[in-house]
C-alpha cells in the first residue's frame, strides 16, 4: 500500500516536510559512500531553512500542551490502555522539554559555521562544489566514513528536539482518523467536507495500480483526480475503477 497525504494547513505542511527531511537525511547518512554524505549535507541545508520559520517552534509548544491537556483527560476511562497513554504523555514531557530548552533560532549552529556557510553558498550555483571550488569540502569527503558521519549526526543533533515533537504530533493526527473504503469509476472523486474541518487528508492505494492521486481541497469541497504515473502528458484513468482508502485526520 502506499499513503498520500495531502495537508491542509501551513502547520502540517512544514511538519511532513521535516519529517521527509530527515528521513532522507537518515537514509544518506546511513551510507559510508562520500556521494550520500554530500546528499545528507545538503539535505540538512534544507532541513535549516524549513525549520528557521519564526513561529515553528511556538506552534509546537502549544499543540503539545493542548495534547497533553486531552490525554491527561482520559486517565482512569477504561476504554484506554493506562500502559500506552503514561508512555505517550512521557513522550510529549520530554519533546516539551527539549523544544523549550532550545536555545535561539533553529539551525543556528549551522549559520555561525563558515566553513558550511561557504559549502551551501556554493551549493546554489549549478557544478559550483567542484574541487576546485572547495578544496577543504574535496578533503573532507575524502575522510574516513566514520569520521563524515560522525560529524553530520553532530550536525543534526541540535534539531532532534523539533524531530521529536513533530513526530509525535504527526503520528497523533494520523492515529485520529479511521480509513474509509471509496470507489471511482471515472478517475475522479468530489466530496462535500460539510463539518470535518481536517488538518490532513490521506488516500491510500494498493502499490500495483498505476494511478496517482492528485488531491486538492479547502474547508468546503475535496477534488481528487487520479492520473497516471510515471512521465509524458498527465492523463486522468479513466479506463478502469479505482478503489482506495479515504482518511481525514484532525486534532
Amino acid at each position: 500500500m502506499i499513503h498520500y497525504e495531502y495537508p491542509l494547513s501551513e502547520r502540517i505542511r512544514t511538519l511532513l516536510r521535516l519529517e521527509a527531511l530527515f528521513e532522507r537525511f537518515d537514509a544518506s547518512a546511513a551510507s559510508p559512500d562520500a556521494y550520500a554524505h554530500h546528499a545528507a549535507l545538503l539535505t540538512l541545508f534544507e532541513l535549516a531553512e524549513v525549520a528557521a520559520r519564526a513561529d515553528l517552534k511556538s506552534d509546537l509548544l502549544q499543540e503539545l500542551d493542548r495534547q497533553k491537556a486531552v490525554l491527561v483527560a482520559l486517565r482512569g476511562n477504561p476504554h484506554v490502555q493506562s500502559g500506552t497513554l503514561e508512555q505517550v504523555l512521557a513522550a510529549i514531557d520530554s519533546a516539551h522539554q527539549g523544544l523549550y530548552q532550545l536555545p535561539g533560532k533553529v539551525g543556528q549552529h549551522l549559520r555561525e559555521d563558515d566553513w558550511l556557510m561557504a559549502i551551501k553558498q556554493r551549493a546554489a550555483i549549478p557544478g559550483g562544489m567542484c574541487e576546485f571550488d572547495l578544496p577543504a569540502y574535496h578533503y573532507w569527503l575524502h575522510q574516513p566514513a566514520e569520521r563524515r558521519t560522525e560529524q553530520l549526526r553532530t550536525w543534526l543533533s541540535p534539531f532532534a528536539s523539533i524531530r521529536s515533537a513533530g513526530n509525535i504530533v504527526l503520528g497523533l493526527l494520523r492515529d485520529s482518523g479511521q480509513p474509509e473504503m471509496q470507489h471511482t469509476a471515472n478517475g475522479s472523486y468530489q466530496r462535500m467536507l460539510e463539518s470535518r474541518n481536517p488538518l490532513l487528508i490521506r488516500v491510500t492505494l494498493t502499490d500495483d495500480l498505476v494511478c496517482v492521486p492528485e488531491i486538492s481541497a479547502n474547508k468546503y469541497m475535496l477534488n481528487i483526480r487520479f492520473v497516471y504515473a510515471g512521465g509524458g502528458q498527465m492523463r486522468t484513468c479513466t479506463d478502469q475503477p479505482i478503489d482506495f482508502d479515504l482518511t481525514f485526520c484532525t486534532l
